[in-house]
């Protein structure tokens, strides 16, 4: 669990993730000097009274207790502003504030009385590189070398007036010392935002990829609809025929005249109409079932009882398979909720049972048992058809492997049953025996609305 004052400083309202994620550190930066610069202030307060009387306070005592003050001063207003979503414009303060107090103090003391104490220039050469980029790590690096001069200059006019030369001895050190910073920050963080580019175009590159794939798998789902409607295409020609043959019929009869009275006559042709409904909302369930099956709509999980669907679903499995094959279904009797695209959940059942149809391929019989097991909805589909040896049983999930003849299908319905169930968190597994027939067992998450 993250520290409650980590959790604190990450709380700021900074859209860039580089920044906000460096926040954190400059946040404990500025409250360090907000704590203990004020600290050294009043240590140096202390011994400047303890000097008094040894004659008057030097003004380059009073400048450097005055330039600490400040820096405290501005770190604290840092915070503030970075606390408000100010992050860029708080560290650019700060930068321009700190150059200011080193050239006035270079001005006042002199280049070599900053020598001990180098944290100020070197903070703001790494302020500059780290947060706002090599362009202004350079520009604070050329500035810091003009505060170099301006020191070397008032040293040479005060402190070294009779040695001149004196007053460059430390010069070439620091600046290299300056340089070395400033490279060693360019390159580091010049690697660092490379690294993030190169990080930030995988993950699009991944997104990209992402939504490609899952485009190519709507599609795919909407292929395999439209193949199992083809195939169910002759079961559902005859299921209209006949309709269509009740429907002419009862019109017929409008013709008939059996010599009844004119009541009996109406009864009669009420009864008539009644049928000719009657076949009508028959033909016209086919037809929303099938429109619901085949249209192409976004998946959307839904809890819903599996035993209720495989019911619901019997007269398109009945249209797909042939006449000659005996559809049996069993459930027990208590709810099977389980969460699945109901589409996709048909689509599925429809595929293994396009395959049976085509593994029968005469007289037999297609069962589905649907109940629960240890947590699950065991959804077993057997079918007595010619079974398949071990070898192509292990590859049956493979994506366009088929035994069929090319024209026959395209070796996706089991990979794409394999993904959906694998997908909603489930397992499916098939035994099949040559002559013995084949059965396909899928495992889905029992819902926890059950």
């Amino acid at each position: 669990m993250p520290n409650p004052v980590f959790r604190w400083l990450d709380r700021v309202p900074i859209a860039d993730v580089v920044d906000r994620r460096n926040a954190r550190v400059i946040q404990i930066l500025l409250l360090f000097l907000a704590i203990t610069v004020p600290a050294m202030v009043v240590f140096g307060v202390a011994m400047t009274w303890s000097t008094l009387a040894q004659g008057p306070i030097a003004p380059a005592l009073i400048i450097s207790l005055g330039f600490s003050l400040v820096i405290a001063v501005l770190a604290g207003v840092g915070v503030w502003m970075i606390r408000r979503g100010r992050f860029r414009p708080a560290v650019r303060t700060m930068l321009g504030v700190l150059l200011t107090m080193l050239f006035v103090n270079a001005f006042a003391n002199g280049f070599e009385r900053q020598l001990p104490d180098q944290l100020a220039q070197m903070l703001v050469l790494i302020l500059s590189g780290l947060v706002l980029g090599r362009r202004t790590l350079w520009i604070v690096f050329f500035a810091l070398l003009a505060m170099v001069a301006v020191g070397v200059m008032r040293d040479t006019l005060v402190l070294f007036a009779e040695t001149p030369a004196r007053a460059l001895y430390n010069v070439p050190s620091t600046i290299l010392s300056y340089f070395l910073v400033a490279i060693l920050t360019d390159r580091t963080t010049e690697a660092l935002r490379e690294s993030l580019r190169e990080s930030n175009a995988r993950g699009e590159a991944l997104e990209q990829e992402i939504r490609e794939r899952e485009r190519t798998h709507a599609q795919l789902i909407h292929a395999q609809k439209k193949e199992i409607t083809e195939r169910m295409a002759s079961g559902m020609a005859h299921d209209f025929n006949n309709i269509f043959s009740v429907i002419a019929g009862f019109s017929a009869e409008r013709h008939e005249d059996d010599g009844g009275s004119d009541a009996q006559r109406a009864g009669q042709l009420e009864s008539s109409l009644e049928s000719v409904e009657e076949s009508a909302r028959r033909g016209m369930a086919i037809s929303r079932r099938l429109l619901r099956f085949s249209r192409r709509d976004d998946a959307q999980a839904e809890v819903f009882d599996a035993g209720e669907a495989i019911d619901a679903l019997q007269p398109m499995l009945r249209q797909l398979l042939d006449a000659h094959i005996v559809l049996t279904c069993s459930r027990e009797a208590a709810p099977l909720p389980i969460l699945f695209d109901r589409s996709q959940f048909e689509l599925m059942l429809l595929n293994l049972a396009s395959n049976a149809r085509d593994a029968i391929g005469g007289n037999g019989t297609f069962a589905i048992d649907a109940r629960r097991e240890r947590g699950d909805v065991v959804i077993a589909l057997r079918d007595d058809g010619v079974g398949m040896p071990a070898d192509v049983a292990a590859r049956v999930f493979e994506p366009f492997f088929s035994t069929k003849p090319a024209d026959s299908g395209t070796g996706l319905g089991l990979a794409v049953v394999h993904e959906l169930v694998t997908k909603a968190g489930g397992t499916i597994d098939v035994t099949s025996t040559p002559g013995a027939g084949t059965t396909f067992r899928i495992a889905l998450p029992l819902s926890p609305a059950a």
